[in-house]
């Protein structure tokens, strides 16, 4: 591994620092996944019937499917922006993200519908869509490494969380906006114009998040790369080419949460519209609700695994969103308010959200600092991809069902599984070999202490 500065928690100037580094990679995370959450909602609320004509549930598909899109060109993202962000730095990637993600949304606010310009809405809306999943596809190699390259010793997965919290302050606002507009405009005001506004307000918030990302200096990591001289002429090439094996880690650690994600915030709501006639109010509220506990539970969980293992807190996330599978779905198909909230809770508070705590530093630290936005963004971005589809997978696979939710459920818990399993695999080569693999934090512990064995420091 590349020899670089670690940032020690007895210094106050670098401690300070790095808490500034840490609200710009929040912050800026706020602004990127407002903008991404906002299609999700729209696409689940209103957008099939705008610019998808046909029956319900073929315009719900085709929503979907524009929103699985986004996904699809993340991994492009990661790979040109982990190329910059490798050879000129994570703060210039990272304001790029913002203005690209920032204008998109705004254009789809003001897009015509199928209505008044036909078939050029539907395509206009999916190219919009796919610079959406371009720019975020960039966004979480930026703002997690902004961070946890920051990071005090033994802060690692605290510090970088904040990229996680600010993904769902991104969507507390998108729900709440949502929920709002939902509640208080008549659905044919909502339809012709209320859906845009969430949208058009992203123009603020773009503004808020460059303003504040553009103050903060490189990382020391990155500085020590550059001083060394170790910038790579294709970062992503020499990442594959070193750790093959860490791509598809990443893949199949991030397909579980990513999964659990979606199925519960977006894929949730027109299934159980359609199962039991449950009112978007309440699915929003249930989103919510699970958003609002998961900034609770997500530096909870991130401070434990500093202290005790990230693999440890991310397997029992893990496990909790298997076990409350099926009792999550039957909650939607039971159509009772109280029991949706309390299982979109479990699945996300306490399930989903831990895991995603303290994925950050098991991802980046499975790649050197001289092409580590190229290779964990990518594999991150290919995790992504795949896991975004989720809505539009187990729309298709209800639909199978009869509109029952066996099969989602069923996707759901296997592709938790392969997440579960992979871990397991990371777990085991640990021990085996002594090897960190990412999966520590850079303290004076032997590597297999972040599973949760206290084992004597030898140095290579």
């Amino acid at each position: 591994m590349t020899s670089v500065p670690q940032i020690s928690h007895r210094n106050p100037g670098a401690n300070t620092w790095s808490r500034r580094a840490a609200w710009a990679s929040m912050i800026g995370a706020v602004a990127d996944w407002y903008d991404f959450f906002i299609y999700g909602t729209a696409s689940a609320l209103v957008l099939g019937r705008l610019f998808f004509p046909g029956s319900l549930a073929q315009g719900t598909l085709a929503a979907f499917a524009t929103f699985a899109v986004g996904f699809l060109f993340r991994p492009i993202g990661s790979v040109v922006f982990g190329h910059f962000g490798d050879r000129i730095g994570r703060k210039r990637m990272l304001a790029l993200t913002l203005v690209i993600m920032g204008g998109s949304s705004t254009l789809i606010g003001l897009l015509p519908t199928h209505n008044q310009i036909g078939i050029a809405a539907p395509v206009l809306l999916v190219v919009l869509r796919a610079l959406q999943g371009f720019a975020v596809g960039g966004e979480w190699g930026g703002a997690t490494l902004l961070a946890i390259e920051s990071a005090p010793n033994g802060k690692r997965a605290t510090r970088s969380s904040v990229v996680q919290s600010g993904a769902f302050v991104g969507l507390l606002l998108a729900n709440a906006m949502y929920l709002i507009l939902s509640a208080v405009l008549p659905s044919d005001s909502f339809d012709a114009w209320g859906w845009r506004i969430p949208f058009l307000v992203s123009a603020v918030i773009l503004g808020i998040g460059y303003w504040i990302r553009r103050g903060v200096p490189e990382t020391p990591e990155f500085e020590a790369v550059k001083k060394q001289g170790l910038i790579k002429k294709v970062p992503l090439i020499a990442a594959l080419k070193k750790h093959p094996i860490a791509v598809l880690t990443i893949i199949g650690m991030y397909l579980g949460p990513n999964v659990v994600t979606y199925i519960v915030l977006t894929f949730s709501i027109p299934f159980a519209k359609a199962q039991a006639g449950v009112s978007s109010t309440v699915l929003l509220t249930a989103s919510l609700v699970a958003a609002g506990g998961s900034l609770i539970t997500i530096p909870l969980a991130a401070k434990w695994g500093d202290r005790k293992g990230y693999l440890r807190v991310y397997l029992t996330g893990a496990m909790i969103t298997v076990v409350f599978a099926f009792p999550f779905i039957w909650a939607l198909s039971s159509g009772n308010a109280v029991n949706i909230v309390l299982a979109a809770v479990v699945m996300l508070v306490i399930g989903a959200a831990p895991m995603v705590a303290v994925q950050q530093p098991i991802f980046t630290d499975l790649f050197d600092a001289e092409f580590r936005y190229s290779g964990a963004g990518f594999s991150y971005g290919l995790g992504a991809a795949i896991g975004g589809m989720s809505p539009f997978v187990a729309t298709a696979l209800s639909q199978a069902d009869g509109g029952k939710g066996m099969y989602p459920t069923l996707y759901l818990i296997g592709m938790v599984m392969i997440s579960v399993v992979t871990g397991v695999l990371v777990r085991r080569e640990i021990h085996r070999n002594h090897i960190s693999g990412g999966l520590t934090e850079p303290t004076n512990v032997h590597p297999s202490a972040a599973v949760g064995d206290a084992v004597p420091h030898t140095t290579d």
